[in-house]
């Protein structure tokens, strides 16, 4: 978790940014996340939503209850903060992964732990967010990263958190 990491996090932030986003887009992005979790044994759930309403939920072999929790307090995080959880998580830089007391963020609601990613339409901000919860976090973070860059047709790789040593 380095000063370079966060700044990978906020470029990720500055070029997954939508023109338009809908149902139909919600779909698509969920169910290329649901195959690859599919293909690759990742025991995920898959939460998309507007902050109104749910878009896409999956729930993937080996996904517990637990990991739908932890999606709802990231979820939270994000509509808290228009950022995307791990970079709150390398910011905060709390081993316990609960903000500081001064945020009065109560921890049942709130979780500093990566893979929910904003979900922000040029022109209107931030709208809501495409989470996964059942990796380490750090996983989860490129997992959603990849989708969206894969539906806007960019350089997934070229954005890609560098390889931890």
């Amino acid at each position: 978790m380095s000063a370079s990491d966060i700044a990978r996090v906020i470029e990720q932030e500055a070029a997954l940014v939508f023109e338009r986003f809908n149902e139909a887009t919600a779909f698509e992005i969920g169910s290329r996340l649901r195959e690859r979790a599919l293909a690759e044994n990742l025991p995920i759930v898959i939460e998309i939503r507007f902050w109104d309403r749910l878009l896409f939920y999956a729930a993937l072999p080996g996904s517990t209850a637990s990991n739908t929790d932890w999606v709802r307090r990231k979820m939270n995080t994000v509509k808290m903060f228009h950022k995307s959880t791990y970079r709150m998580v390398l910011e905060q830089n709390s081993p316990d992964r609960l903000f500081k007391s001064y945020y009065g963020l109560d921890p049942a609601d709130y979780v500093l732990a990566g893979g929910a990613f904003p979900i922000h339409v040029t022109g209107t901000g931030v709208v809501g967010a495409i989470a996964v919860s059942g990796l380490p976090q750090r996983q989860d973070h490129a997992v959603v990263v990849a989708a969206i860059a894969e539906h806007l047709k960019l350089d997934g790789a070229a954005l890609a958190l560098a390889a931890e040593d």
